[in-house]
C-alpha cells in the first residue's frame, strides 16, 4: 500500500468515516488512507467502516485515527488504542453538533475550521416524511439522528422519530398509518431509484433524494441543506 503524503505541516491521518474523508479534504488535509466506502479511488483503502483492516492502519503509523460513534465499532476503536494510536471520535446526533465537532476536528489536525454555520430554527412543520433507508426489511429513522434532525430544520416531520431505537424496522402499512404526506427515498444507504417508488405508493406519494445530502455531515453541510431546503420548497408547492 502507498500511502498519500498529507500536506506540509498536518498530521498523517486515517479516516474511517466517509463524512469525515470529505471533510479532512475540504480543510486542506489528504488521509493516508481511507474506507471502501469515502469514493475516494485516488486514496488508499483500509476496508469498510465495519470491517476496517486494522493490521493495515497500524502499520501506517498515523498520528491521528478519525472514527465515528455510529459508523465504526467500539472493538475497532479500543484495538487501535491498544496499539498506541490516538483517535478522534465524531458524536453526531443532530445538525447542531456538527459545527462544533468539525471545529474539534480541526484543531486536532492544525487547520482553520471551516466556516461557521448554525442551522436556522426549526420552522413549522409543512410536510410528513416516510424515510426509509433500507428494504427487506423495511427500515426507517428514529429521531435521534442526523437526517430526522436534518429534516426538522427543512419543516419536514419524520413520521417515525417517536421510535425508541435510531434505525427502527418499521412495515410500510404502519408508515401510512401515521398520517404520512411524502415518501423521501434517499439514494443511499440503500440504493433506492425510480423503480421502488411504486413500491411504496400505498404510503404516499414518493420522491428521490441525494442520501449524501440527507446523511453525510461534515463540510458540505451547509451547502446540502440548502439543496435539500429547495427540493421541500418545490415539493410543497406541488403537494
Amino acid at each position: 500500500m502507498t500511502a498519500v503524503p498529507a500536506r506540509r505541516g498536518t498530521p498523517r491521518v486515517v479516516s474511517l468515516v466517509p463524512s469525515a474523508t470529505e471533510s479532512l479534504l475540504a480543510l486542506g488535509v489528504v488521509p493516508v488512507a481511507c474506507t471502501r466506502f469515502c469514493e475516494q479511488p485516488d486514496l488508499p483503502h483500509v476496508g469498510g467502516t465495519k470491517d476496517p483492516d486494522l493490521d493495515a492502519v497500524i502499520a501506517l503509523r498515523p498520528e491521528l485515527v478519525v472514527m465515528c460513534e455510529e459508523e465504526n465499532l467500539l472493538d475497532h476503536h479500543e484495538v487501535l488504542v491498544a496499539a498506541g494510536l490516538d483517535t478522534f471520535t465524531f458524536h453526531i446526533d443532530a445538525v447542531g453538533d456538527v459545527g462544533p465537532q468539525l471545529a474539534a476536528l480541526a484543531e486536532r489536525v492544525g487547520v482553520d475550521p471551516a466556516p461557521s454555520w448554525e442551522p436556522p430554527p426549526v420552522p413549522p412543520v409543512r410536510l410528513r416524511a416516510f424515510v426509509p433507508i433500507w428494504r427487506r426489511p423495511w427500515m426507517s429513522l428514529g429521531g435521534d439522528t442526523y437526517g430526522s434532525s436534518l429534516l426538522a430544520h427543512l419543516g419536514v416531520a419524520n413520521v417515525f422519530a417517536d421510535a425508541e431505537v435510531r434505525y427502527p424496522e418499521v412495515t410500510l402499512e404502519e408508515a401510512a398509518a401515521r398520517g404520512t404526506d411524502l415518501v423521501l427515498l434517499p439514494t443511499e444507504p440503500y440504493p433506492f431509484a425510480e423503480r421502488h417508488r411504486s413500491q411504496v405508493a400505498e404510503v404516499a406519494p414518493a420522491t428521490l433524494v441525494d442520501g449524501q445530502d440527507l446523511f453525510w455531515w461534515g463540510t458540505r453541510t451547509p451547502a446540502a441543506f440548502a439543496r435539500l431546503a429547495h427540493a421541500v420548497d418545490r415539493l410543497v408547492a406541488g403537494v
